[in-house]
C-alpha cells in the first residue's frame, strides 16, 4: 500500500469515528462535548450485536463502517471492560500471534483477568493448544464476555478451523462478534439453524438518505437537497464514499458542482478502492474487472468474451460473495453490476492502463447485445465506440419496434448521443430526428427533417429503400395524425399496409403491427373529424388486433382514442374505457405518454358533463401536464376546450373565455376540419353573453358565415343571446332546426341545452305546458348518462320546482339536479355496473323511479295509488335484484344500469 492510500484509508476510519454519532431515533448527532469522542448510535444494529445469540457476524465491503459499528456499540453499551477486541493483521499467517492476541485481550476483561493465565510464545506452542487452554480456563465463566474479532477474512487456513472449534465448544457466557469483508468457512450454518447466529450485512450498514444528510450537517457541509440526493444515489449509502465526499466538500467553492461530478474517479475514493479492493485481486480477476467496466451490467458469457477467459460467471459470483462491490441483479445470479463508485474507479483505471482497448471492448459488447436482442444497450455501446454508422444502422433497424413499444423517451436519449455531424447526409437518422421532434410536439421542425430525409434517400443503397419507405411512412402517419389531416392519415395508412404486405423476414408478423397502427391512427383522426361511428369501428379492430399480437402500447393508444369515440355514445362507457386505458398505461410505465393525456382529457370532460367537477379537475390537470410538450394542434385545441368547459361549469366565465380564446392558435394550425372547430367558436359568444357583454356577443355571431350561423351550436348560442336581450320569441324562432335534427350537432349533449333554452323561452312567454314539455325532453336526454352540466349552464330551478313528481318520469334526476344547483355534490357514479340478479317487474320499475326522491315509502304509495306494504315489498325486491343494502346504493346501481332512463 502506498503512503497516499494509507492516508485515504486512515481518513475514512478517523472521520467516521471522531465527532460523529447517531441520535437514538436513528439519525446522526455530534458528540456530547470535548473529549467525549463520537459514536454512531444505531439501536437496531446494536440490538443484534448484543442480543441473546452467541455469535454475531458483520459481513460487508471495505469502508462500510464495520469497525465504526463495533467501536460505537462497545462505547454505547458500556462494554469496555467486558469486551476483548482483536484486529487481525493483513495476510495473517501465523496463528500463534493471533491466539496470543486473543488471550491478551481476554485477560484485559474483568472476568478474563481472573480466569486466564498468561501465555508465553514458546517454540512448541501452537494455536490448537491455546484454544484448548482457553476452553479449560473459561469453563467456569459466569458473566458474559464478548470476543470481538475484526477483519476475520485475513485469517489463514490454519487459524480458521481453530476459531471454529472455539465457537462450537465455548461456554454460553462467551459471546462472539466477528467482522469480515466476506463470509469465511466457520461452520456458521449450524448456528444459523439453531437460532444462535445474528447477521449484519451490507444492506444493514448502508446509510439512509436522512442519515447521510445529518452526517453532512455534522461535518459542517451544507448541501441542497438535489445535490445531496445525487451524492447519496451515487454512493448507494456506502459510508466511506459519503464521508470522503464530506471531507472533500469542506470548504469547496462550488458544492453543487462537486456533487454533480463526484464519482469513483475522485482521487481519495479512487485511492481507497484501489488499495482496499482492486489491488487485492489476482491478475486475472483484476483484468476481468477492468475490461468489463465498460458495461452497465455483465454476465459470465460477456465477461468470457471481453477477457478471452472462461468460467467468469463463477468469478463474478465469488466476488459478490466476497463483498467486492459486485452486486447480482437477478435471483439466478447470472447478471451482475458493479457498485457505482467502484465502476467509476475501474473505468478510470482502464483508461489509464489500456486506453487503446476501450473502443474495441465497446464494439464487441455492442455486437453481443445486438445478437442477443438487447437493442438499446447495443446502440449505446456502438455510440461509446464512436462507431456512428453502426449505431445509426442499429437504431434505424429497430426504431419501429421501439416506437411502437412506447419507448420514445429512450429513442430521444439515444438520438441525443449522436454528434450533430452524424446526421448530415444520413436519410435514416434524419427520419428518426423528425420522429423525435414530433414526439416533442415540434411539427415544423419535424417537417424540415422529413424533407431532408426524402432528398437524401435517393442516394441510399437498394437494400435500404424499403426500410426508408417504412420509416418515412410511420413518421408521416404520425405527423398527419397530429395535424388532424384525415386524408393524409388515410393515404399514409394505406401506404404502410402496402409496405407491410411485402413481409419482413427479420420480423415476421410485423405487417400485423402496421395494420393495427393504421387502424388506430385512422380511428383516432375520425374521432376529431365528426365520424364517431367509423372511428369506433376502426379503433375496436385495431385494439383487438394489437391485443392478439401482444402489442400493449398499441392497445393502450387505441383504448385512449376509443375513450373519445365512446363518449359520443355513453359517458359511462367512456369513463370505463378511459380508466381501462390509464390502468394499462400505469402498469407498463406509460402514464406520461400523450395517449394517457388523451384518455385523461376524455375522463375529465365526461365527468364535467356529469356535473362531477371536483372529480374532473385532477384528470384535466393530469392531461395538461402530460401533453404540454406534445403541442400538436389537435391536442392543444382539445386541452383548451375541455379546460374552458370545466370553468364554465364552475361559473368562472372569464377563465373559460380565456381558455376558448387560447384554443384559437392551435385551431389555426389544423390541416383540415375538426369536430371542435365550430363548437369552440360558438363558446366565445356564449361566454360573452354570460359576462353581460351583449354587444360583443352580437358582433361575434355576426362575424360567422351564413353556413356557420345555420349550425346547431351557433343557433344555441344565438338563442342564449336573444333570451339575454329579453326576446324569447326570437330565441324560439332560432331553435326548431336544432330540436328537429335538421341542424345537426357535433356533440349530442348540446341538444339538452337547446331544450332547456326552449323551456326558458316558453316559460318567459307564459306557455307553461310547452315549457314543461321542453324540460321533460331535456330530462329524457340527460337521464341515461346523468348529464348535469347543461343544468349548471342554464339553471332552470323554478321550472324544476314546478315539475312535480306526478308530471315527470325523472323525479330522482330532478332531486340530483336540485342538489347540485344548491351547492351539494352529485352522487359519484359507481366504478362499474353489476348485472341484475333478476329482471325487474313493471311495478318494481315504477317504484324504482321514486327511490331517489325525498318521498317516504307511504308518500310513494300515495303517488302510485297502492298500499304502503306493497311499496315496502317492491323496495325489498329491488334491493335484492340490484345487489344493494341501502336506498342510495340501489339508486346508484339502477342509474349505472340505465334503469332510470325513459322507455327502459
Amino acid at each position: 500500500m502506498t503512503a497516499n492510500t494509507d492516508l485515504a484509508a486512515q481518513l475514512v476510519e478517523v472521520s467516521l469515528t471522531v465527532n460523529l454519532g447517531e441520535s437514538p431515533g436513528g439519525g446522526v448527532r455530534r458528540a456530547a462535548g470535548p473529549g467525549a469522542g463520537g459514536v454512531v448510535v444505531r439501536p437496531g444494529l446494536f440490538a443484534r450485536l448484543g442480543g441473546s445469540t452467541q455469535v454475531a457476524v458483520i459481513s460487508a465491503p471495505a469502508g462500510s463502517g464495520k469497525t465504526v459499528l463495533l467501536r460505537s456499540w462497545i462505547d454505547e453499551a458500556g462494554l469496555a471492560e467486558h469486551a476483548a477486541c482483536v484486529t487481525v493483521g493483513r495476510d495473517e499467517r501465523d496463528p500463534r500471534q493471533f491466539w496470543l492476541a486473543v488471550v491478551g485481550a481476554l485477560r484485559r476483561t474483568v472476568s478474563g483477568s481472573a480466569l486466564l493465565q498468561p501465555v508465553t510464545a514458546a517454540p512448541d506452542l501452537d494455536g490448537g493448544a491455546i484454544v484448548e487452554r482457553l476452553l479449560t480456563d473459561l469453563a467456569s465463566l459466569r458473566e458474559p464476555v464478548w470476543l470481538v474479532v475484526d477483519d476475520v477474512h485475513e485469517l489463514g487456513s490454519e487459524a480458521l478451523p481453530q476459531l471454529e472449534l472455539l465457537l462450537m465448544r465455548a461456554p454460553r457466557e462467551l459471546r462472539f462478534v466477528l467482522a469480515t469483508r466476506h463470509d469465511v468457512r466457520l461452520g456458521l450454518h449450524r448456528l444459523r439453524l439453531e437460532g444462535e447466529l445474528a447477521e449484519v450485512r451490507t444492506a444493514d450498514l448502508r446509510f439512509s438518505l436522512a442519515e447521510a444528510r445529518e452526517l453532512f450537517d455534522a461535518a459542517g457541509v451544507r448541501l441542497a437537497e438535489p445535490a445531496l440526493g445525487m451524492l447519496y444515489k451515487r454512493t448507494e449509502g456506502w459510508a466511506a464514499g459519503l464521508r470522503l465526499a464530506a471531507l472533500s466538500l469542506a470548504g469547496h467553492p462550488n458544492p453543487e458542482r462537486f456533487a454533480a461530478e463526484f464519482s469513483g474517479t475522485d482521487r481519495t475514493v479512487a485511492e481507497y478502492l484501489l488499495a482496499e479492493v482492486l489491488d487485492r485481486q489476482d491478475e486475472k480477476v483484476r483484468r476481468m474487472l477492468l475490461r468489463t467496466s465498460v458495461l452497465q451490467r455483465v454476465n459470465g458469457e460477456l465477461a468470457d468474451l471481453l477477457t478471452g477467459d472462461g468460467a467468469r460467471e463463477r468469478v463474478l459470483q465469488d466476488l459478490e460473495d466476497a463483498n467486492a462491490f459486485v452486486v447480482s441483479m437477478d435471483a439466478t445470479r447470472s447478471w451482475f453490476r458493479y457498485h457505482q463508485m467502484f465502476a467509476g474507479l475501474l473505468a478510470l483505471e482502464l483508461r489509464r492502463t489500456a486506453p487503446g482497448e476501450v473502443a474495441g471492448l465497446h464494439r464487441a459488447a455492442s455486437a453481443w447485445f445486438a445478437g442477443h436482442g438487447h437493442t438499446v444497450e447495443a446502440i449505446r455501446h456502438a455510440q461509446a465506440a464512436e462507431d456512428w454508422d453502426l449505431a445509426g444502422r442499429l437504431l434505424a433497424d429497430h426504431w419501429p419496434t421501439l416506437h411502437l413499444d412506447g419507448q420514445d423517451s429512450v429513442i430521444h436519449e439515444l438520438l441525443a448521443g449522436f454528434p450533430s455531424e452524424a446526421s448530415a447526409g444520413d436519410a435514416q437518422l434524419a427520419v428518426l430526428i423528425a420522429a423525435d421532434e414530433l414526439a416533442q410536439g415540434s411539427l415544423e421542425t419535424a417537417e424540415r427533417y422529413l424533407s431532408l430525409a426524402e432528398r437524401e434517400s435517393t442516394s441510399e443503397r437498394v437494400d435500404q429503400v424499403r426500410q426508408n419507405q417504412l420509416l418515412l411512412g410511420l413518421v408521416r402517419l404520425e405527423a398527419a395524425h397530429q395535424r388532424g389531416d384525415l386524408p393524409a392519415v388515410t393515404e399514409q395508412a394505406q401506404r404502410l399496409e402496402a409496405v407491410a404486405a411485402g413481409g419482413d423476414p427479420a420480423e415476421p408478423g410485423f405487417g400485423q403491427v402496421l395494420r393495427s397502427l393504421a387502424l388506430i391512427s385512422l380511428g383516432g383522426t375520425e374521432v376529431w373529424t365528426g365520424q364517431p361511428r367509423e372511428a369506433l369501428r376502426h379503433l375496436k379492430q385495431g385494439v383487438a388486433l394489437a391485443r392478439r399480437i401482444q402489442r400493449p402500447f398499441l392497445e393502450f393508444s387505441g383504448l385512449a382514442s376509443q375513450t373519445a369515440a365512446e363518449s359520443f355514445q355513453s359517458l359511462a362507457l367512456a369513463i370505463d374505457r378511459g380508466k381501462q386505458a390509464i390502468e394499462l398505461a400505469e402498469r407498463h410505465g406509460w402514464g406520461d405518454e400523450p395517449s394517457a393525456g388523451t384518455a385523461s382529457l376524455i375522463l375529465g370532460v365526461a365527468l364535467t358533463y356529469q356535473g362531477r367537477l371536483d372529480e374532473a379537475e385532477p384528470w384535466i390537470q393530469r392531461a395538461e401536464r402530460t401533453i404540454r410538450s406534445a403541442t400538436g394542434p389537435v391536442t392543444g385545441l382539445v386541452v383548451q376546450h375541455v379546460r374552458g368547459l370545466l370553468e364554465l361549469g364552475r361559473g368562472r366565465t372569464r377563465e373559460a373565455l380565456a381558455a376558448f380564446r387560447a384554443a384559437e392558435e392551435p385551431a389555426g394550425r389544423l390541416a383540415g376540419p375538426h369536430l371542435l372547430t365550430t363548437r369552440r367558436r360558438a363558446l366565445v359568444p356564449d361566454a360573452l353573453v354570460r359576462l353581460g357583454e351583449i354587444e360583443r356577443a352580437e358582433q361575434a355571431i355576426a362575424e360567422f358565415s351564413e353556413e356557420e350561423r345555420d349550425s346547431g351550436e351557433i343557433r344555441i348560442t344565438t338563442a342564449m343571446l336573444r333570451l339575454a336581450q329579453a326576446d324569447p320569441h326570437a330565441a324560439i324562432a332560432v331553435l326548431p332546426p336544432v330540436l328537429d335534427g335538421s341542424a345537426p350537432l357535433t356533440w349530442p349533449h348540446w341538444l339538452i341545452q337547446a331544450f332547456l333554452l326552449e323551456a326558458l323561452a316558453r316559460d318567459a312567454l307564459g306557455d307553461e305546458t310547452a315549457a314543461e314539455q321542453a324540460l321533460e325532453h331535456a330530462l329524457d336526454l340527460a337521464e341515461p348518462d346523468c348529464v348535469l352540466l347543461p343544468f349548471l349552464l342554464h339553471p332552470v330551478s323554478n321550472l324544476l320546482e314546478r315539475h312535480v313528481p306526478h308530471r315527470t318520469k325523472h323525479a330522482a334526476l330532478i332531486v340530483e339536479i336540485q342538489s347540485l344547483l344548491s351547492g351539494r355534490k352529485s352522487v359519484p357514479a359507481s366504478a362499474g355496473p353489476r348485472p341484475l340478479l333478476e329482471p325487474l317487474s313493471g311495478s318494481e320499475r315504477r317504484v324504482l323511479r321514486y327511490l331517489a326522491t325525498n318521498l317516504t315509502a307511504p308518500a310513494i304509495a300515495g303517488e302510485l295509488s297502492v298500499s304502503h306494504n306493497t311499496v315496502k315489498t317492491h323496495m325489498r325486491n329491488l334491493y335484492v335484484k340490484l345487489g344493494a343494502h341501502r336506498r342510495s346504493e340501489a339508486v346508484a346501481q339502477a342509474r349505472s344500469l340505465g334503469l332510470l332512463a325513459p322507455g327502459r
